[in-house]
Formats: C-alpha cells, structure tokens, sequence
C-alpha cells in the first residue's frame, strides 16, 4: 500500500477536493473520483467522525503547503487490486455511520468513546483480524497488528491491558506522557503517543480515560499450572540467573522497579498475558518510552538480542512470567527464533 498525496496541491493533493469530498472520503471510504479507498485508511472507524471534525480536518489539511508529487499506485496481487474485490469486502465488513452517544452516559464518557472509537481508531491496533483483514468480534478485544509482530493486549481484559482496577490519573498520564506508575508503552503504541496523543488537551486524554476505565471487564483468565518436572524448574532457575546478571540493577530483585524510569514487574500485564510476543521482543531489542513533553528524557532498556541466544531469551522471559507472583506460560527457543528476525519498523 503506497500512501497518497494530501497536501493541497491541486494537481497531485487535495487541494482541489471539497469540504464533501473529504467527507466522503472519511464517511464513506470513497475518493472524490469515486474509487474505493482501501481499508489500510481506516475509514471503519473515521465513519464515525462528525461532519464538524470533519470539516475542521479539511480546513486544516487545505492550509498544509502544497507538494506536486504525482501519486504511485498500489503495488497489490489479484484479486487485491480489483475494486470489486474491495467492493465485496465493504458489503461484508463496512457500515458507515456516525457515533451516536449514549443519553445514559455522561457528556465526559461520550466524549472519551467518540475519541477512541472515531479519531483515535483504536480497534485498528487492538483487535483481530480475520484473513480477509477485517476485525473480529468485540472491539478493543485485543490482536496480533498485521506486518509489525506486535500484539496489542486487548482493553476490555483484566487478564491483558483492561484498565478498570486503575486510577484515572495514572490512565490519563499513560496516554500523555507515555509513562505511569502502572505501566510504560513500548513498541506501536510509542509512536503513537509521540506523534498523537501528547498533543491533545488535558480534558480529552481524560474523558479517554474515563471511557477506557469503563469497559466492561472480559474474562480474566485462567490460572496456569506450572510443571514441577527436574528440565522445567532447571529452565526457569537458569532464567532467575540471567536475571540477576542482567537485569536486576534496574527493576530490582524483588522485580518492583523504580517507575516511572524502570517499570515494576510484578503483576506486569505485558508479562503475564498468554501472548508472550511484546517481552520476547523487548528483550531482543529494547524496550523504548517515548520523548514526550510531560517525560522529555525518557530512560529505555538496552536491547539484549545480542548477548542472549534464543534459549537464553527465552529462559529470562519464561522466568519474568513466573516470578513474584506472575503466573504465565513459559516460553520457548522457537519461539524467541520466530520474532528475532522481523524488522524493528
């Protein structure tokens, strides 16, 4: 998917679309010559957006200096590159609407759910996709993001990132700064709090966090019981040991870190989820808070894919997520070996 022009060139932008056609684009997914516009744009959620935001979005982007570069064409195999194929896939999986507020909630939750549900298109990241690309089931439910092998926990969860045990304040200063006393974002969602989320005013990152509070609470989980066999518990000591080589100065013996600097451990939901995805690969190759206004010199962990084999990463990861109470499956050297190869962008 190669991403068009929309500086307000006339020529090569969209300079010469109008206020309609750019609803139209948001709304209804259609360009202004009438081609459907790919999904990669999520327009699943942009539907949601009022015709005001709107409006104002296209009154910003017609203030964007103009840039004369001739858009290139979707590089996609048949039948992808059909637009009847992208026609059948709207009949199945798009329904333009807008977002309808709920009269039982306050006007600060409606607020926090036409953000999240709308502008900041959270579903796109945090929930699945089948293999036609479409999102599974609940929304906010939690998947794999397609190409970057990461996994965005679900928010609706209590076992993965559901957020309903925590103060709004320490919600709202995650969303803001990229650090809380909870937690620390890494990986997709870094970026999109250094390029998004830092700059929205402190009334709208709270009603996000009054929204996100309120999901109701998924299933929590089921408690893993560990084996006791002489290789497992061998496994997870070797890990205690690279441990306290290689870890412990930062996040502590007691695994409760010094937050917001270094993350606690303990009860740590990017550790304890089934997924094992997001520790394996902070463990290879860094973990890395964003530069933000509200923690301008952010403290990131080193990557160690260097110094740890596949084995090794996997018996430091297996033994994060059995330490001080975390109860997670262990993980294995295949598995490590599977993410150790994918790009960092």
């Amino acid at each position: 998917m190669i991403a068009p022009n929309i500086t307000s060139d006339r020529a090569t932008g969209i300079g010469a679309w109008s206020a309609d056609d750019f609803w139209r684009a948001l709304h209804h997914g259609k360009a202004r010559d009438g081609r459907l516009l790919y999904p990669a744009f999520p327009y699943n959620n942009y539907t949601h957006i009022s015709r005001d935001d709107s409006d104002a979005l296209y009154a910003y982007f017609q203030s964007v200096p103009a840039v004369n570069q001739p858009n290139q064409p979707h590089q996609l195999r048949f039948p992808y590159n059909l637009q009847i194929a992208l026609a059948a896939w709207r009949v199945l999986y798009f329904y333009p609407e807008v977002f309808k507020p709920e009269a039982r909630q306050s006007a600060e939750w409606n607020r926090g759910a036409y953000l999240v549900q709308g502008l900041g298109h959270c579903s796109a990241c945090h929930s699945a996709r089948n293999p036609l690309g479409a999102s599974e089931g609940e929304g906010l439910s939690g998947g794999m993001i397609p190409a970057q092998g990461w996994y965005a926990p679900s928010l609706n969860a209590g076992a993965e990132a559901g957020l309903g045990d925590w103060q709004p304040e320490h919600i709202a200063a995650l969303l803001k700064t990229g650090v809380s006393p909870r937690a620390t974002v890494f990986g997709p969602m870094a970026e999109v709090v250094k390029n998004s989320l830092q700059y929205l005013n402190d009334s709208d990152i709270q009603a996000m966090a009054v929204y996100l509070k309120s999901l109701p609470a998924d299933d929590a989980g089921k408690d893993f019981e560990r084996s006791k066999n002489t290789e497992a518990v061998a496994f997870l000591e070797a890990g205690a040991r690279l441990y306290e080589h290689h870890c412990a100065d930062c996040h502590g013996a007691d695994g409760a870190g010094q937050p917001p600097g270094y993350p606690p451990l303990v009860g740590n939901r990017a550790l304890t989820m089934d997924s094992a995805v997001n520790p394996i690969r902070i463990v290879l190759n860094g973990g890395f808070a964003p530069g933000t206004a509200g923690n301008p010199r952010p403290y990131s962990m080193p990557p160690f894919g260097h110094l740890l084999n596949d084995t090794e990463t996997a018996q430091v990861v297996s033994y994060l997520r059995s330490a001080w109470g975390n109860n997670a499956p262990p993980v294995s050297g295949a598995e490590v070996n599977r993410y150790r190869a994918i790009p960092l962008d």
